[in-house]
């Protein structure tokens, strides 16, 4: 792993293009051959998916009100009218004891978390993101708020980022900030982060980008950092890397091509601003001072890594904090497979990143 590196890709020689071969046990590389066979197999040629197949591929675990791995969970609602949920994890060390005689527990940072699967797959109830929450909230002891938003093609941009902003709506109301006599620990709103990987960190930064253009609407909530894990943003080239990795696990360049289809308004190219954040319209938000400091993860086997280095020097030409970490053997979504190594260090960068973040700000503003 390396901090804030731009390594020079390697070109693909002319009529060559060898599979890419991350480095993974046999084992490794045959589950996510299982991943990319469940994926293709329930997204159909004419935009729609095959539900009930990805239901029984894609089994939901439930919450956990006991303490799992030290972490405990529970799904709330966000919004009624749109029946918008979203599953809470926090450490249940947190919560403290029942005995009147101990000190009050302390306010945890609330991260926004939004789970990745092309904007049309996996849900926070997922068991992979499930664990992944789990895991964010025990390194960087913070609540972990995973946003079950609405999916594509059945609700197109802007669905999930209205979502997002419904659930920066939920915690501020201070209703919902837990402590007094419930289970949940108290939660502060003035210590927020948006997080997400892949679809899930593109719908981070636009909700990040909505809040700074409005920052002042919110009473409570202050964004204080945005997680953004191997974000997916696009354009209508083909990169070097989208060329030189297709064929890598998890993503491809059909795959991707039928989840901007999927998800973009009707009769949109990845020229639009959801794809592409160089676009004039995607401006706005970002040049806003409330606009809040970045940590970017990038895989060496990820085909997206050139539109998040050019995401990184996008936001670096606008004058905000971008902290980058480079993980040169790591696939796209690595850090939601514990047998890779280096999701451990994505979760002490971001666990320091919250805590940085947090001292910095005060806790408020």
């Amino acid at each position: 792993m390396s901090s804030d590196t731009t390594p020079t890709p390697t070109p693909t020689p002319p009529g060559q293009r060898a599979k890419p071969k991350p480095p993974m046990s046999r084992l490794m590389r045959l589950s996510l051959r299982a991943v990319d066979w469940a994926t293709d197999a329930t997204r159909r040629a004419d935009g729609t998916l095959n539900r009930l197949a990805l239901s029984v591929l894609d089994p939901r675990v439930p919450a956990f009100s006991s303490p799992c791995r030290g972490v405990a969970s529970r799904d709330v609602v966000l919004h009624p009218p749109t029946r918008l949920r979203a599953r809470l994890f926090y450490p249940s060390a947190a919560a403290g004891g029942k005995d009147e005689r101990s000190p009050p527990p302390q306010p945890l940072p609330v991260i926004v978390f939004f789970h990745g699967g092309g904007f049309a797959f996996l849900s926070a109830a997922s068991a992979a993101y499930d664990a992944a929450c789990r895991r964010i909230a025990r390194y960087a002891s913070a609540a972990v708020l995973s946003v079950d938003y609405r999916r594509a093609p059945e609700h197109r941009c802007p669905a999930a980022y209205d979502d997002g902003i419904a659930a920066l709506r939920y915690l501020d109301d201070p209703k919902n900030h837990g402590g007094g006599a419930g289970a949940v620990p108290p939660l502060d709103a003035a210590r927020c982060y948006l997080a997400g990987d892949s679809a899930g960190g593109n719908i981070a930064h636009h909700v990040a980008r909505r809040y700074a253009c409005d920052a002042a609407a919110f009473e409570n909530v202050r964004v204080a950092g945005l997680v953004a894990i191997q974000p997916f943003f696009g354009g209508e080239e083909r990169t070097d890397s989208e060329l030189r990795l297709d064929g890598a696990p998890i993503v491809t360049v059909s795959r991707t091509d039928w989840m901007w289809r999927a998800f973009l308004p009707n009769g949109c190219d990845r020229t639009h601003e959801a794809a592409n954040f160089a676009a004039p319209s995607a401006a706005p938000g970002v040049d806003s001072p409330a606009f809040p400091p970045v940590l970017l993860a990038i895989g060496g086997y990820d085909p997206l890594q050139d539109w998040q280095r050019r995401y990184a020097e996008m936001l670096r030409g606008k004058g905000k904090d971008v902290r980058v970490f480079e993980y040169p053997n790591a696939i796209h979504a690595f850090y939601v497979f514990p047998a890779f190594d280096d999701g451990r260090d994505l979760m002490i960068r971001i666990a320091e990143f919250v805590a940085e973040s947090a001292a910095g700000s005060g806790g408020s503003e």
